[in-house]
């Protein structure tokens, strides 16, 4: 029977990973994963790492700037690119393999860019914990040969955490995020006002303190999604809360008893659209 690895030896093998690959380019959006990646390549392979950074109407600015702002803090090389999912068809009719088409377009851009800047790998920040759950993500990024060297360590999410607190880096506790449009329900069209209504209404519950908060966006209908000892909280900034998003065009504000879970929104499909999902990822 196989032993289990310790999480320092997790480390010294994404180390090994790192150091055999040379030099790499990292798909950097500035959260725990990838932000833990570029610091460990910075270690291993010095001024042979370049973190890119892609803007996308699905991504909040404040988000890209902070991954540029902590790009330069830690003084990695970056380069700034930009995609445009609305004008993918097969990303805004919004069906199950959604992200599978938004997840192509980006890694085909970056793998191009890595090419011509002269980068043999493009890495990205996707751990074992996404395994999973329902990514069809999972399988462009295989298509598309981007390497996801947390796998390939076998370190979870809060393995990830841990090392990064011991490195001292800032994003260490960051909350888990996730593109904007996942918040909308499959067969929905994605569209530019809903994305800009989940952005503001998100930004306004971050600013009143809330630590990791989905707002789910079914029409005129807002379901938000906070940790669950925060859901006595939602309650006492209920009129706020209540004025800021029908001000945003939601005509009904709703809080979801459950709390965040990540995936809520993949809680319609069937296990069998999961399984064939998972399978075609491997």
């Amino acid at each position: 029977m196989e032993t289990a690895l310790t999480i320092q030896q997790k480390n010294e093998k994404l180390g090994e990973l790192l150091r055999g690959m040379g030099r790499v380019m990292i798909a950097f959006s500035g959260g725990v994963d990838s932000t833990f990646v570029l610091k460990r390549a910075q270690q291993e392979l010095g001024d042979q790492v370049l973190a890119v950074t892609a803007a996308s109407e699905t991504f909040p600015s404040r988000e890209f700037d902070a991954a540029v702002g902590l790009a330069e803090e830690m003084g990695v090389r970056l380069t700034k690119t930009e995609v445009k999912e609305l004008e993918n068809a097969d990303f805004v009719a919004n069906n199950p393999d959604r992200c599978y088409h938004c997840k192509t377009g980006l890694y085909i851009h970056l793998q191009n860019l890595a090419r011509e800047m002269g980068y043999p790998y493009l890495l990205d920040g996707s751990n074992v914990d996404d395994l999973g759950d329902y990514r069809p993500g999972l399988k462009a990024k295989n298509e598309q040969g981007v390497r996801s060297v947390l796998q390939e360590a076998g370190l979870t999410k809060d393995e990830i955490r841990t090392l990064s607190k011991e490195l001292g880096l800032p994003t260490w506790n960051k909350p888990s995020f996730a593109c904007l449009s996942s918040r909308i329900p499959y067969g929905t069209r994605i569209e530019k006002h809903k994305i800009d209504q989940l952005d503001e209404s998100e930004h306004f519950l971050n600013q009143l303190g809330f630590y990791q908060v989905r707002v789910r966006h079914h029409d005129k209908i807002a379901r938000i999604e906070v940790m669950p000892a925060e859901l006595p909280k939602v309650l006492e900034h209920r009129d706020a809360i209540y004025a800021k998003l029908t001000s945003l065009g939601f005509q009904y504000v709703t809080l979801d008893l459950m709390g965040y879970r990540t995936g809520s929104m993949n809680e319609v499909l069937s296990s069998s659209d999961k399984a064939k999902a998972k399978e075609a990822s491997v």
